[in-house]
């Protein structure tokens, strides 16, 4: 921008600022003149022109403008925070004074004047080069949030809104948060209901389960404000309560009783009976008649021996002599399980209580799951907190398998009614498992050492049977050792990135679970249920039992049912797939790229040593978003269930995974690391390096919770297989068992046979020769206008291809530090092209890559000038990423002489003018 630009903008901002300083001066004139009229109406009124005295004035108000004066909008410097507030404040200046801004350029002028820094100097290049954006206001607020600020708010926001925890603070602070992340976050009130739930803290949603929730998010926050208000008001008020007179005990004793007085009066309309509480074993209340005789006798109250008062009753356990008080010791929480009976399953919420003596189940639940109860000897009666009786436990249930993640058992629940929890599991159950429980989030983070026996391990060499259902179990010798025999004693520390048991435990929600959105008005697509054979039926109840088992799925009742079926496998064994093709028909696409796998070449010219990691179940490493686990859902003849992990079958599964790899190997890529889905590649020019290297990428994956298929993964080599390549120094090839497929391909006898067959060739084309010329016969034969007749000439071009591919050439990783040399030529069919470098070691000229097309019929005309000048200009078209970065210039080789002068020439026609652009 010159200097006569720069100062014509100068003196248009100038005379803006001047003209709203006008309008300033203005407005407080006229603010002191109604002054001054309001004071002579005063004057008025008080005189004596006035016939009937006029009631006493109100006191006077001060003066004021005519409108109301708004500060100026914060000056922007480019954060990308603080956009959309600048642009809000702009808006609102706009819409205050729009006599003050008679078009978009003045409104535009007014944003420019209050920007700084990096952002003022990009406005003032667009102001000073006349750009469109600075005629439309619309046009330049979009280009100033997509420069400064392009990253998605809502997205952002709604991820945010993910993590928002009370933690610490009030209710009400915590639903101001949440409401000012909401507000941005696009999502509707259904989602923020149960996001707000989840978000507050366990002593806010303990109080919460025995009430009836409102339908609608205002009224469950106000419920949820004033629940905190009245719990804070309690404990401030035992805090600041008189300790006056009396022992501590008779202290002690009031302030339970006030705690539980209190407590109650939070929920008035929900009975004792109907709260859930913890539980405690006790023998049936005596009646009045029964007390009287053991007062009479002296007899115990608790067990009815003669010889002791009931306070030191042998018989009487612990429990029921230290009942919970009102400090809350009792730890409780809730965590998700599957209970199994029959082949009849069900995913339930239960509640996890230190307090309860038993585990309990309800009557509803234990009907519903075809449980037979069985009586007890004894009744048992169960307390509350204050020792009163809440209900009898007459019954248990006949034993039913339990499955929490990758734990499962065989136990049986004390039967009860009337609570709003239709699973407890009890002190009993945590002394036998001794679980490190998060009892804010209610995840079961660690089970105890006892616990091997009951975790399921699908390579394990024992199986159980446990209702009739084989459910693989891990050796009661203890933890499963990873075999290590094919891994180098340097790693051996990292052990536990080949556990095979880890990998198959249900994943930890992340910022990458796999989002199913879908198409706005689009409907839920109904599966079929497929037909399946006597074999087929086998492997679906081990496939749905392990799958239960392991936490990958669950039962479900949502509206969406895809096709469940097998088809084989290469070792005669089953692949259950899901055909979620309508599903993915209506989901919007993720378009995170995947890398292109000839790009590996770009990388590994210095490297030496190579090691190859194959992830274990990579897929079912990552969660599904949390809330779209029932579009999952798909029919079998077990039962109607649903994904908690990412199937393979789901559209956006390949860029959800390939997003997640990338950022956990973000600093190693283009170093030492090449990633392509769940294979990676790791390289180094020397031994030493390649240890560390290869260290660095074990210990972030298992730091990620990603684990690595040792029987499939490669150490220490100099020549590895990777994506249908073979790999070495300096050098790479097509992979053997693909050129004796090639080779070995019958004569195809229909056009989609042959399809395959070139599609399948077309992956290896850079290492053939010529490849659009010699296929030209058989691409003629898949056109869908012409009848597919194999003629002698088709016969002659599939041989000749099957011999290029058993001789093709070994390819020589290209080297931007040696001189490349592009060598071209073309026919009446077609161009091609040859990429090569001179080696040092035997001074031969090596190909690095070969390329060809077919010409169309517009360009079949060409002369052959202009034939040999296309077949250059796409050759530098295709190896531009590496021709640019060459450090020597490259040479073109071509049989055409008069090409030499492309560059020098005076008169070119149109089209030479456009291609001499690549040159």
């Amino acid at each position: 921008m010159d200097s006569a630009e720069s100062s014509g903008l100068t003196s248009i901002l100038q005379r803006l600022e001047a003209r709203l300083s006008h309008q300033e001066d203005f407005q407080k004139a006229l603010a002191s003149h109604m002054g001054q009229v309001s004071t002579q109406v005063q004057d008025l009124r008080s005189s004596s022109l006035w016939t009937n005295p006029p009631p006493t004035p109100p006191t006077p108000m001060p003066a004021r403008s005519l409108e109301i004066e708004l500060a100026p909008p914060d000056r922007y410097s480019g954060e990308p925070g603080l956009c959309k507030p600048f642009l809000t404040d702009c808006s609102i200046h706009f819409e205050h004074s729009p006599h003050a801004f008679v078009s978009d350029r003045a409104r535009i002028a007014f944003m420019i004047s209050h920007l700084a820094g990096r952002a003022r100097a990009w406005a003032m290049a667009e102001w000073a080069r006349a750009s469109p954006l600075c005629s439309s206001l619309v046009a330049f607020q979009e280009a100033l949030q997509n420069t400064f600020d392009p990253v998605s708010t809502s997205r952002e926001k709604a991820r945010e809104l993910t993590f928002i925890r009370q933690g610490g603070d009030s209710v009400c602070d915590y639903a101001i948060r949440f409401r000012t992340v909401a507000a941005e976050s696009g999502w509707n009130s259904v989602a923020l209901y149960d996001f707000f739930m989840k978000g507050l803290a366990p002593r806010i949603q303990e109080q919460l389960i025995p009430v009836d929730l409102p339908q609608d998010l205002d009224s469950l926050i106000a419920l949820a404000i004033r629940t905190d208000n009245r719990i804070r008001e309690l404990v401030s008020r035992r805090g600041s309560g008189s300790s006056g007179g009396g022992s501590a005990r008779r202290a002690a004793s009031t302030e339970r009783r006030n705690f539980r007085r209190s407590t109650a009066d939070l929920h008035p309309s929900v009975s004792a009976e109907s709260c859930v509480e913890p539980v405690h074993e006790g023998r049936t209340r005596l009646s009045a008649e029964e007390r009287q005789r053991r007062l009479q006798e002296g007899r115990c109250f608790y067990c009815g021996e003669i010889g002791h008062p009931v306070i030191s009753c042998p018989m009487k356990k612990a429990t029921l002599v230290s009942q919970i008080t009102a400090t809350g010791r009792r730890a409780r929480s809730l965590t998700s399980l599957v209970v199994t009976h029959h082949g009849s399953s069900m995913t339930l919420v239960a509640l996890i209580d230190s307090g309860a003596d038993v585990s309990l189940m309800d009557w509803k639940l234990a009907i519903s799951l075809g449980l037979k109860p069985q009586p007890l000897d004894r009744p048992i009666q169960a307390r509350g907190l204050h020792g009163r009786g809440l209900f009898d436990i007459t019954h248990v249930s006949e034993p039913i398998k339990l499955s929490i993640d990758n734990h499962t058992e065989v136990m049986s629940f004390h039967l009860f009614r009337g609570s709003s929890r239709e699973l407890a599991l009890g002190f009993p159950w945590l002394c036998e498992h001794s679980p490190r429980v998060d009892w804010a989030t209610g995840k079961i983070l660690e089970w105890g050492p006892g616990c091997d026996r009951h975790r399921i391990s699908h390579a394990a060499g024992k199986r159980t049977v446990m209702n009739n259902n084989p459910v693989p179990v891990r050796p009661a010798s203890g933890p499963e050792v990873p075999d290590l025999s094919t891994i180098p004693s340097c790693y051996h520390h990292l052990a536990e990135v080949f556990n095979k048991n880890r990998a198959l435990s249900l994943p930890p929600h992340r910022p990458y679970d796999c989002a199913i959105d879908l198409v706005p008005g689009s409907t839920i697509p109904k599966g079929h249920l497929y037909s399946i054979a006597s074999s087929e039926r086998q492997a679906l109840n081990k496939y749905i039992d392990e799958s239960l088992a392991a936490g990958l799925i669950r039962p479900s009742s949502s509206a969406a049912g895809a096709g469940f079926f097998f088809v084989g496998k290469k070792d005669g064994t089953l692949r259950p797939c899901i055909d979620y093709s309508a599903l993915n028909n209506i989901t919007i696409k993720n378009r995170y790229p995947l890398p292109l796998m000839s790009s590996v070449f770009d990388q590994l010219q210095q490297a030496r040593v190579f090691t190859k990691l194959d992830l274990r179940n990579a897929y079912h490493l990552v969660r599904i978003r949390e809330g779209d686990e029932w579009k999952t859902g798909f029919n079998t003849h077990r039962g109607h269930y649903e994904y908690l992990v990412m199937h393979f079958g789901l559209t956006n599964a390949p860029a959800v995974f390939q997003a997640m790899i990338n950022d956990v190997l973000r600093d190693f890529l283009d170093h030492f690391v090449y990633v392509y889905l769940d294979d990676i590649l790791i390289y180094s020019p020397d031994l030493d390096s390649h240890v560390s290297h290869v260290s660095a990428v074990l210990q972030r994956l298992l730091d990620n919770h990603l684990y690595v298929k040792a029987e499939k993964s490669e150490f220490h080599v100099t020549t590895v297989a990777f994506l249908r390549f073979v790999v070495s120094a300096g050098a790479v090839e097509m992979e053997p068992a693909k050129v004796s497929a090639v080779k070995d391909w019958p004569t195809p006898d229909s056009r989609k046979k042959l399809q395959q067959f070139l599609g399948f060739a077309n992956f290896y084309r850079r290492f053939i020769r010529g490849f659009s010329s010699i296929a030209a016969p058989l691409h003629a034969l898949t056109s869908p206008r012409v009848q597919y007749r194999w003629t002698p000439a088709a016969e002659a071009a599939f041989r000749a291809l099957k011999h290029r591919f058993t001789s093709a050439p070994l390819l020589t990783m290209p080297d931007p530090h040696r001189q490349f040399i592009v060598e071209v030529d073309a026919s009446n069919e077609g161009l091609g092209a040859v990429l090569s470098q001179r080696l040092e070691q035997d001074g031969k000229v090596h190909p690095c890559a070969f390329m060809s097309r077919r010409l169309s019929q517009a360009e079949r005309n060409y002369d052959i000038g202009n034939r040999e000048l296309l077949a250059v200009k796409v050759a530098l078209e295709e190896w531009r990423h590496w021709l640019e970065g060459a450090e020597h210039p490259f040479i073109v080789w071509t049989d055409h002489r008069n090409l030499e002068y492309i560059r020098t020439a005076k008169r070119l026609n149109a089209r030479q003018a456009r291609w001499r652009l690549f040159f």
